[in-house]
């Protein structure tokens, strides 16, 4: 995957970038890495809506009651979500605070995730 590349050589450039510059332009790195990412992730779940025709949210017209309709698999984008996400937060916070940053911030994405299952159980029923 094409992708996959493209992320994995930005995280080695916004890396080595760091070392090179020091920590005064951690900051700046981060976040631009992470707006390069955000444009990854959702041009992946652009495309993944279309090849499954899952729709996007959309309020309901009035008269139509307070339950919310939303059409195809909600968990599409949560699950790419946090693989996207996944991998360079593993390579950053491991880097940058070891092991319990890395348990830290795989324990937020297991979290978002568990709430995001439980919030779809509940609406079952």
């Amino acid at each position: 995957m094409q992708d996959n590349q493209d992320i994995r050589q930005d995280m080695r450039a916004t890396i080595e970038a760091r070392r090179e510059l020091g920590p005064d332009y951690e900051t700046a790195l981060v976040d631009s890495f992470v707006d390069r990412l955000d444009a990854t992730i959702a041009a992946r779940v652009r495309a993944e809506m279309q090849l499954t025709g899952g729709r996007p949210y959309r309020e309901p017209h009035p008269g139509q009651g307070h339950q919310r309709r939303r059409s195809g698999n909600g968990s599409i984008p949560i699950a790419l979500g946090s693989l996207g996400i996944g991998v360079p937060l593993t390579a950053i916070a491991a880097n940058t605070a070891g092991t319990a940053g890395l348990l830290l911030a795989w324990g937020g994405i297991v979290a978002i995730n568990f709430a995001h299952a439980l919030s779809r159980w509940r609406s079952r029923d």
